[in-house]
């Protein structure tokens, strides 16, 4: 799709887990870029005024799609799949084009795209937001199936189609547009003081009713949930999480940790879609977050997406907030300043007390985590019942997925930064504390079959101060590499910098598991080769190394960067060829 319709596939995120097997979840976050006195709303307004609809025509795929994903998964699923929209991207980027166009003028009044529920949604959210009512005429509504009811026009999801407003008399003008574009263009219907949604069909008035129950006025839930304490006493652990065989090799269980599918390189993933398209990427997946030029200038958009189910499972709150916490540092690692998040609260049944219980302080998680932090929810988007019956007859749901989206800000891409080391001699920094956190970390679950034990705790005036200080040390260029640290720990973040670069480093800072592959949070890995100039008061930093050489040598422990290398790009390379 985004090479189709001119957007680069830049970055993203990718996790693994038993859970997701029987429901797999995928977030997809789009951003543009708008000049601030030409942003259009979906408020419908002028009571006689056009309702245009345009685009694709209308088809019976995608009927109850949102019904669908509102759904638990039993042995009846494949009689959902139907329900998926069928998506054609060369009709998105005519459709692009065309409404860009219409914009240029002073035609539109509202605009919404047909997302969930179709032309049902569209309609009912552009009424109510202009405090309005609207009458359809279905026999007008652009058809690629015979016989469709009202029912199924209004419920279908069919792709690249969009609801306008029009200001009177633009229709003509508007249309030429569209066709020109060869899309559908119909007049379906006019806007009205009523209040009401007023359906029309074979000269039938087919529905006619108040628009208050649909959207403002829809019944609010307060589902019973469990407190933070309950939550805690249902994931109680079997056993002290210290307890746990020591590590005998840090370099072998290095190796091992480079190529699980947790940690393992997405490049199979990412080379698959075009991060280029456009020309304006000026870093793409590998490094701490994606950057995209803003056309025309010498500033970067910076994105990043985050989430780390294993957290939010453990503790919601703990885990919502370090959702935005590492979407933080990913922005931050790279120079940009953060702006916005977006999210997509991925959840099972919020019927269950426990899953409404992850819902509700994974919410209080992020809320606090963006107020300190400063980056404000714009927007967003809800999964629920996100759960398959499994072999035992038993629902099951999947991790609690607050996925997060972030976009900053670099206003000067000559001093973005990157996660490669960049020359011999330079002295490596962790910018943090070294405590060791070593439960629900990568190493302790995956090596050694422990998922028992808190999550990390996220500081977050620990996270603001950090990150300002990181973002300065960039901007006067006194840092020659930056990694945040999450996944896999220290070591883990050392060994990417070095596959990135090709340069090894002695490693003296780090001599047992705790320190190289525990996940506590508000960390950073810099590089320097003027280590004297970024000393600070108030922010612990340690130097752990020295980078040089084609060896990473931890402790007396030598791994190649090409054994690294390999390691780090096996997974995918030889599953795929499985």
């Amino acid at each position: 799709y985004g090479y189709c319709v001119g957007v680069p596939t830049a970055g993203g995120e990718t996790n693994f887990d038993p859970a997701y097997a029987g429901n797999i979840i995928v977030n997809a976050m789009t951003v543009g870029v708008a000049d601030a006195d030409k942003i259009f709303y979906s408020a419908a307004s002028g009571v006689g005024n056009p309702i245009v609809y345009v685009g694709s025509k209308t088809g019976r795929d995608g009927i109850h799609g949102a019904t669908m994903a509102s759904a638990e998964f039993d042995e009846d699923i494949g009689e959902k799949r139907p329900t998926v929209q069928v998506g054609d991207p060369f009709t998105e980027k005519l459709l692009i084009e065309a409404c860009l166009e219409l914009m240029a003028s002073d035609a539109i009044v509202a605009i919404q795209d047909m997302g969930a529920a179709g032309l049902t949604s569209s309609s009912v959210e552009m009424a109510t937001n202009g405090e309005v009512g609207i009458i359809l005429d279905m026999d007008k509504v652009p058809c690629r199936e015979t016989e469709m009811t009202a029912y199924e026009m209004m419920l279908s999801e069919s792709q690249e189609r969009m609801l306008m407003v029009l200001k009177p008399g633009r229709e003509e003008m508007a249309e030429a547009i569209f066709t020109k574009w060869e899309l559908d263009f119909s007049v379906i219907g006019e806007v009205t003081d009523t209040r009401r949604m007023v359906l029309t069909h074979k000269g039938e008035t087919v529905c006619d009713i108040p628009l208050g129950p649909l959207a403002d006025d829809a019944p609010l839930y307060d589902r019973p949930h469990l407190t933070r304490e309950e939550y805690a006493a249902h994931v109680q652990y079997n056993g002290p999480t210290y307890d746990m065989p020591l590590c005998e090799d840090l370099g072998q269980d290095l190796l091992k940790m480079l190529a699980l599918p947790a940690l393992a390189s997405r490049r199979w993933i990412w080379e698959q879609y075009d991060s280029q398209v456009g020309a304006d990427t000026a870093q793409r997946s590998g490094g701490d977050a994606a950057v995209v030029r803003v056309h025309g200038t010498n500033k970067g958009l910076a994105i990043a997406t985050d989430c780390t189910p294993r957290y939010v499972h453990e503790n919601p709150y703990e885990g919502g907030k370090q959702a935005i916490a590492e979407c933080y540092r990913n922005l931050t690692a790279i120079g940009a300043k953060p702006l916005a998040t977006t999210d997509c609260m991925n959840f099972g049944n919020p019927e269950k007390p426990h899953i409404m219980a992850q819902f509700v302080h994974s919410i209080e998680g992020i809320g606090e985590a963006c107020k300190t932090l400063n980056m404000p929810i714009v927007s967003g988007n809800v999964s629920l019942y996100n759960e398959t019956t499994g072999a035992d007859g038993v629902s099951h749901a999947i991790l609690p997925t607050p996925a997060i989206g972030g976009v900053g800000l670099i206003d000067n891409l000559d001093n973005m930064a990157t996660i490669a080391f960049k020359d011999e001699g330079e002295a490596i920094f962790v910018i943090g504390e070294m405590r060791g956190h070593i439960a629900q970390s990568i190493w302790i679950r995956e090596l050694h079959g422990i998922k028992d034990g808190p999550a990390p705790q996220v500081d977050l005036d620990a996270e603001l101060a950090h990150g300002d200080f990181v973002r300065d040390l960039i901007n006067s260029g006194k840092v020659t590499a930056v990694h945040d640290v999450s996944d896999g720990g220290l070591l883990v973040a050392l060994a990417e910098m070095a596959i990135a670069s090709g340069i090894g480093a002695t490693i003296t800072g780090i001599g047992d598991h705790l320190t190289g592959f525990g996940e506590e949070q508000a960390r950073y890995i810099v590089t320097s080769n003027v280590a004297e100039q970024i000393q600070a008061a108030g922010i612990p930093m340690t130097r752990i190394g020295t980078t040089g050489g084609k060896n990473l040598d931890i402790s007396g422990s030598q791994l190649s960067i090409a054994e690294l290398r390999n390691a780090h790009e096996s997974f995918f390379r030889d599953w795929m060829e499985d």
